[in-house]
């Protein structure tokens, strides 16, 4: 069998400050889902987003700063700190609200990254883990995020049968990926230098792929780059839409968007 790949959509995203919006629900997210929303964080020291508290329920969040430190605090009280290089991972389920904000001086590069969850957990309790630098597998030029993949399993713990990787190739570099069983959903957002798959070279976009054939996608880079790239089994759901929640049916986020104004009245009594 002969390996087909190609380039489904090519998106540059829409800027608005230190943020470019390359992924959201109402769009590729449709393509893309469980991976529904994606940010592109980039910015010089100091100028990076600031967020402060505010809602989710479910979906879960993932925060990926490459080059600079975070500060994460939920409504339940509990404060934690990642350092770059690490993971935030925030399971929203039933409801909760948080904020982040920077604490270093370095520039900053990263993601914020937003999953859809599965039925079995979009209403159950939230869940968080925070994800040292150390914590995070190395696979050559690959880190793990999420998922597993040869024989390693990212220290997240998500409910998906996804897989996410931060990549960094140097130039003249190539990496293989072998596509799991299932996995029909795959997407790359380029960030650093450039990517070349599918006969295509990206540079600061995003793009979906597919791929037939038993062969690994095929990634390399002639001048080097860095990318974000996830695959998935598709979400089974239409995506059903909140102003900050994402659930698969309307009883499900009218439960998790009450949940979430009775937390708030909590947050405003403080």
């Amino acid at each position: 069998m002969t390996n087909t790949t190609r380039i489904v959509l090519r998106h540059n995203g829409h800027r608005h400050g230190p943020i470019t919006r390359l992924m959201s629900p109402g769009d590729v997210g449709q393509l893309t889902k469980p991976f529904v929303f994606l940010d592109d964080i980039a910015a010089p020291a100091g100028g990076g987003p600031r967020f402060g508290f505010h809602p989710h329920s479910g979906i879960a969040t993932l925060s990926v700063p490459l080059t600079f430190d975070i500060e994460h605090e939920t409504s339940e009280g509990r404060v934690d700190h990642v350092a770059a290089g690490g993971q935030e991972w925030m399971q929203a389920g039933r409801g909760i609200w948080h904020k982040s904000q920077v604490t270093s001086t370095a520039a900053i590069e990263g993601y914020q990254l937003w999953l859809a969850l599965p039925a079995s957990h979009e209403l159950a309790e939230p869940v968080a883990a925070f994800i040292a630098p150390e914590q995070v597998p190395t696979l050559g030029p690959a880190k793990l995020l999420l998922g597993s993949h040869e024989g390693q399993r990212s220290a997240v713990p998500a409910p998906h049968d996804a897989n996410l990787f931060w990549v960094e190739l140097a130039p003249g570099q190539s990496w293989h990926y072998t596509v799991p069983q299932g996995h029909s959903v795959l997407w790359l957002a380029a960030k650093r230098g450039s990517v070349q798959v599918a006969g295509e070279t990206l540079r600061s976009e995003l793009a979906v792929l597919a791929h037939e054939g038993p062969e690994p996608l095929h990634f390399s880079s002639t001048e080097g780059g860095g990318f974000l790239f996830g695959s998935a089994v598709l979400h089974p759901h239409e995506l059903v839409l909140g102003n900050y929640s994402v659930h698969t049916s309307a009883e499900a986020l009218e439960q998790g968007e009450a949940r979430i104004r009775e937390i708030g009245r909590g947050l405003r009594g403080r």
